[in-house]
């Protein structure tokens, strides 16, 4: 079987060498003519531990290439990004643009997969799309939902040991795609319709929003009522039926922090629960950035001077340089909007250079700052030791004080 995955981002890329790396013919298609370039020479655009040598044996073996277009294939797979417009409203657009680029080459007994995270009916849409434009298919290929569910930065051990969900137009369709995935997938592969296969993504990263929701109001009810945030939920979380998260500064990432707007714009009168939780979400990062500014202006007021402050991470999690929908990314340009001429360090250590921030190693950040602020717990930070001679924001848990 020769596969064509369709787009060579976070998932993508990784999915498309595992699946090479079991033994698949892989095409991997992105439009971006600089990642298809690096992909073949051996090297990653992401930062996904283990990956890029997984990606040099794919290559060497003849498995894998990558096109800046498809070719015929026997099943495709769209994994391309699913943002929301200005008004949080889905955009799908890069899902059917990846779709009428494989139209012309479908055949019969074709397998067609939607991986991207999508509105309810998407699929349906979709399947309607490729019916309407190539009707001699009709009932010929075979359509299916089959959303990812991994972490960044452990990519490789749960794109195989996960279990998958996956929802066909119509049973055919869903064990086809239950077939191909089994060849990678040693999880369990669970049977389902395309809808609901389309809400069950949905669903796991809005409840994950919601947990995050409720770990951050905490944080907001503790600075009010001075009690460690850190501390109230390990003594919480005793109990043996309550596991409360930490606390960040917001909630970024193409997932969680996106995937309930597809919810709550389709659903506004149910999704209450949803809505309020993004609003939570979202509110802490601008309290972070308020807590920053106040802290510049009440040390400069103090010492007659600006401070240096140092913006620690930039990714939306820890130890990945996936900036996507990042609140501490959103963070760190709003100080810098206001810094008033104070001394702004941006630190990000999983990346080398940024098209907007001047970055700076994060030991000599920390050295010069007068001001620290936590945003992200990379593994880098846990090293450092805390200073009583600086003012620390701690947002993420670094030191949990």
């Amino acid at each position: 079987m020769k596969a064509c995955f369709m787009g060579l981002g976070y998932i993508g890329l990784p999915t498309a060498i595992i699946a090479a790396k079991h033994g698949l013919d892989v095409i991997g298609v992105d439009i971006n003519s600089k990642v298809v370039e690096q992909t073949l020479s051996g090297h990653l655009h992401i930062v996904e531990p283990g990956l890029e040598g997984l990606l040099q044996e794919v290559l060497a073996e003849g498995h894998f290439t990558a096109l800046s277009h498809p070719v015929e294939c026997d099943a495709y797979f769209i994994v391309v990004p699913t943002p929301f417009k200005g008004d949080h409203q889905p955009d799908i657009s890069y899902v059917k643009n990846a779709t009428s680029m494989v139209l012309p080459l479908l055949k019969e007994g074709d397998l067609f997969v939607i991986e991207s995270t999508s509105p309810v009916g998407t699929t349906e849409l979709i399947t309607d799309f490729i019916f309407q434009n190539r009707p001699e298919l009709k009932d010929k290929i075979y359509i299916a939902y089959c959303p990812e569910r991994v972490l960044p930065g452990n990519v490789i051990y749960e794109l195989v040991n996960n279990d998958r969900v996956i929802g066909g137009i119509n049973e055919e369709s869903t064990t086809h795609a239950i077939d191909f995935y089994s060849h990678f997938v040693k999880g369990q592969l669970h049977r389902t319709n395309a809808r609901t296969a389309e809400l069950c993504k949905l669903t796991e990263n809005s409840s994950r929003d919601v947990q995050i929701a409720f770990a951050n109001e905490l944080s907001l009810i503790c600075e009010q009522a001075n009690i460690n945030v850190w501390d109230l939920i390990e003594l919480a979380n005793k109990h043996p039926r309550v596991n409360i998260l930490q606390p960040g500064c917001g909630v970024g990432g193409h997932c969680i922090a996106v995937d309930p707007y597809f919810i709550t714009a389709a659903y506004p009168k149910q999704a209450k629960i949803i809505a309020a939780a993004r609003e939570i979400n979202n509110y802490k990062a601008q309290w972070c950035a308020e807590r920053v500014k106040n802290a510049m202006l009440e040390f400069e007021l103090k010492n007659s001077r600006k401070p240096v402050v140092a913006m620690m991470g930039l990714a939306f999690k820890p130890n990945i340089d996936d900036m996507r929908e990042s609140p501490s990314k959103r963070i760190t340009t709003e100080v810098l909007q206001s810094k008033n001429n104070a001394d702004i360090l941006v630190v990000e250590p999983n990346i080398k250079e940024h098209n907007v921030f001047k970055l700076t190693p994060y030991i000599e950040a920390y050295e010069r700052a007068d001001i620290v602020v936590f945003l992200t717990a990379h593994n880098e930070f846990k090293e450092l030791k805390w200073s009583d001679d600086k003012i620390i924001l701690d947002f993420c848990g670094i030191f949990k004080k």
